[in-house]
């Protein structure tokens, strides 16, 4: 999957941008919404699990809602011959015209790379796609998937790595999400009318039960109760809340760079035959 010169930079990806706190307890900060009985958490809290089998999936969504703030979940995916399935994690307001922070990974036959499906709804409108092939196997281990969002930009991680970054140009007409509070969600489900090569692969269910696992989330963000942010002013301004001032430096631009050089497999923003009377606004801007 990855060349000489991608395996020769691998190192470079353990160093995370920001150290991970101290892991909640999911019993608290999380809460386990369908799949009757399907999503379980487990040792007093630090795990928890997503099933599905052929009758149902499952899924789970956060305590609280957040309105800024840099969120943070380690998974381990289904393991083996998950084409078909799809893991969802995303962050989402709700309505017509709700905004929504997506990372879903999209299964694969046994051996194949899994597909981090990437995208950004603002104001109920999503075509935002970005997708890449993942440098390791993320059914092994757990690795970390984090979402930086401010008020000026919105950054993917994995392992502390960049990959994506959509910015607030709002000052040129184009939506941003900063005023709709969002809730965390995730689903593991099935989707083999679209999910494994545009669908030719299908769910092959004697691989059932399939099993994604979480554990350490954190959330160093705003909570939002009746429209009011944790998150006031006086704190903004004393720096109590250093993730809103994040940018990346020029290391970090790199490494994005590498990411969407060696690893992404589709960019909206590339895609002509899609957009042919032009590409969405932001992307001569990006």
């Amino acid at each position: 999957m990855a060349s000489q010169t991608a395996m020769l930079l691998l190192p470079l990806f353990s160093l995370s941008l920001f150290a991970m706190a101290s892991a909640g307890n999911l019993n608290r900060d999380l809460q386990i919404t369908w799949g009757d009985g399907r999503a379980k958490i487990l040792n007093g809290g630090e795990l928890l699990t997503l099933s599905l089998d052929k009758a149902s999936g499952s899924g789970f969504q956060s305590t609280h809602e957040y309105l800024f703030g840099k969120i943070d979940m380690q998974i381990k995916l289904v393991p083996g011959n998950s084409a078909g399935t799809v893991t969802a994690y995303y962050l989402s307001s709700q309505g017509p015209t709700h905004d929504e922070i997506d990372f879903e990974f999209l299964g694969n036959l046994s051996g194949d790379p899994y597909t981090l499906h990437t995208n950004v709804f603002t104001q109920g409108k999503g075509n935002r796609e970005m997708q890449f092939k993942l440098w390791f196997d993320p059914t092994l281990d757990f690795h970390g998937y984090s979402v930086l969002w401010t008020s000026q930009h919105i950054v993917f991680m994995v392992d502390g790595t960049p990959i994506r970054e959509f910015k607030n140009l709002e000052s040129r007409g184009i939506p941003f999400p900063r005023s709709q509070a969002m809730r965390i969600y995730s689903s593991l489900w099935n989707a083999d009318d679209w999910a494994t090569r545009g669908g030719l692969i299908k769910t092959d269910w004697s691989h059932a039960p399939f099993t994604a696992s979480y554990r350490n989330f954190n959330a160093d963000a705003c909570v939002s109760v009746a429209g009011k942010s944790s998150c006031t002013a006086g704190k903004l301004a004393g720096g109590g809340v250093l993730w809103m001032y994040y940018r990346m430096d020029l290391e970090s631009q790199k490494r994005m760079e590498w990411v969407q050089r060696n690893q992404m497999i589709y960019n909206y923003c590339a895609d002509l035959k899609r957009f042919p009377q032009g590409l969405p606004p932001e992307c001569p801007l990006a």
